[in-house]
């Protein structure tokens, strides 16, 4: 069913409960809170509010089940992962209308969530089968070192091993909860390690549907469980469960303010910690540029998912030659953009997460305007839908020039020259992701190189995601990394042997 079939009207809200064990139980202590729907403000879903003694019995069957799982051979894991991708279209529908009903998401949205899912499942098992296969085994101890051992006469083999880490606790957003939340749980499964989801109180019917997916795929009871909780209760729950000694492993994706509560956490009890941040991405027009192209890519990285991803671009950084131009042809396409409820057919932009995120976006469009900012569209808001906002000559002494949007806003600066345009990325924070726009590709790669980013792109939109590549950020959007190799230290512990043999 498509999800623009659906009534206006209130339906039924689903519960959702914990998913332990393989299926889906109250919390222990009872009681459950709403999530609202932010299109209509009818209850969403229905939700069990998970405590501290859910977290410690989610971990303890957790631990129960680490030792089969992560002795399974790594082939057999990866074959169960890609039976989960497969059967992806299958929940489309399901998701959708999860999707629709707790964040507000488009058609749009909800398949670009799934396509890039499906992307993550096959990362996550070529990476786990590259390091842990039998063959690379195999290989790595026959091409061990071996050396003379002066004092015995011995000759030492010496080699490395990786092992699965354990327990892995991951907490996941709300705003992409499809790819965001399969991200979290596969790249730790694909390498042994069992599982608990802290789900987003904002999407908890979508985070526990991921679950039910890889338990249908073939994922066994106990490998992988979802916490859901009320907010009131999110510090007590995620305490508990990062001090508990047999989680080995936290990986968070959200906001810079909470990723620093996680960090202190897991620093106190000395557990390695993945941050995925926030950002405030910015996206570099020069003069010489391809500006048709410009324009719809700064549209796209700026108003997909209302802004809501922490690539969006959030700062536009124009050559003063050609702004005028540039501008002209960016405000054309932001004008279309018109929030409503996405049940509507042809509506593009959703609501944003809830009216404190409304509000906290109008004191920053009002904020600027008032310290001498040009409205160019946008700025209307009917309650939790504000249209795309585009505001002209950013100054530093705006909110907006510092702080994440995380909203249908861009801020347009204005520059002089190519080194002025990195000056102004680079007096931010954050450093997630950037863009560059040029024909000049031997300047792009200046530019590139001096871009205080994890991610950059040239002559392309900030919001990209290939789950094959190294995922993250500089600064304060986080540290450490999905995908790539450079994930792999994330979920796995990598031991040294030696074995001394006689001559």
């Amino acid at each position: 069913m498509n999800i623009a079939s659906e009534s206006l009207g209130a339906s039924l809200a689903p519960e959702v409960n914990l998913f332990v064990d393989g299926r889906q139980q109250p919390a222990m202590a009872g009681g459950y809170f709403d999530r609202l729907d932010p299109s209509n403000d009818l209850v969403a879903s229905h939700v069990a509010c998970g405590r501290r003694e859910d977290a410690e019995h989610m971990v303890a069957i957790a631990t129960s089940s680490f030792p089969k799982w992560s002795a399974t051979p790594v082939e057999e894991r990866a074959a169960i992962l890609l039976r989960a991708k497969t059967l992806m279209p299958n929940y489309r529908d399901r998701f959708a209308q999860c999707m629709l009903r707790e964040i507000g998401a488009t058609e749009e949205w909800v398949d670009f969530n799934i396509n890039v899912a499906m992307d993550a499942v096959d990362a996550a098992v070529d990476l786990a089968l590259h390091y842990l296969s039998n063959d690379v085994k195999a290989s790595a101890k026959k091409t061990s070192h071996v050396s003379l051992q002066s004092q015995s006469h011995h000759t030492q083999d010496s080699y490395t091993v990786r092992k699965s880490a354990g327990v892995c606790l991951a907490i996941a957003p709300w705003n992409a909860p499809i790819v965001l939340g399969l991200r979290a749980v596969v790249f730790p499964l694909a390498f042994g390690n069992t599982v608990i989801l802290k789900a987003s109180e904002l999407s908890p019917g979508t985070h526990v549907l991921l679950a039910e997916l890889l338990h249908e795929a073939g994922v066994p009871a106990g490998v992988i469980g979802v916490m859901t909780n009320a907010s009131e209760h999110s510090e007590e729950v995620i305490t508990s469960l990062i001090s508990n000694p047999s989680v080995r492993r936290v990986n968070f994706t959200g906001s810079t303010r909470v990723g620093r509560i996680v960090a202190g956490i897991a620093a106190k009890y000395l557990k390695r910690c993945l941050l995925e941040l926030g950002g405030k991405s910015p996206l570099i027009v020069l003069k010489d540029a391809n500006l048709a192209l410009a324009a719809k890519e700064a549209a796209y990285g700026a108003f997909l998912n209302q802004g809501q991803i922490c690539m969006a671009t959030d700062r536009i950084i124009v050559e003063q030659s050609i702004a005028d131009e540039f501008i002209e042809r960016l405000k054309n396409i932001a004008a279309d953009l018109v929030a409503g409820d996405p049940r509507r057919k042809g509506v593009k932009l959703g609501p944003v997460a809830s009216p404190s995120v409304a509000s906290r976006l109008s004191a920053l469009i009002e904020d600027a305007m008032d310290k001498g900012a040009t409205l160019l569209t946008g700025a209307s808001r009917r309650g939790q839908f504000i249209d795309a906002t585009l505001l002209d000559h950013i100054t530093p002494m705006m909110r907006i020039y510092s702080e994440e949007c995380f909203g249908p806003i861009a801020g347009i600066y204005r520059v002089d020259s190519p080194e002025e345009a990195v000056t102004v990325a680079n007096n931010c924070e954050y450093g997630l992701a950037a863009a560059v726009f040029t024909n000049d590709l031997a300047l792009a790669d200046r530019l590139v190189n001096q871009l205080d980013s994890g991610i950059c792109h040239v002559n392309g939109a900030t919001v990209k995601d290939d789950p094959f590549m190294p995922f993250g950020g500089l600064k304060s959007s986080g540290y450490g990394r999905f995908g790539g190799d450079a994930c792999v230290d994330e979920f796995t512990e990598v031991r040294w042997i030696t074995v001394n043999r006689q001559p």
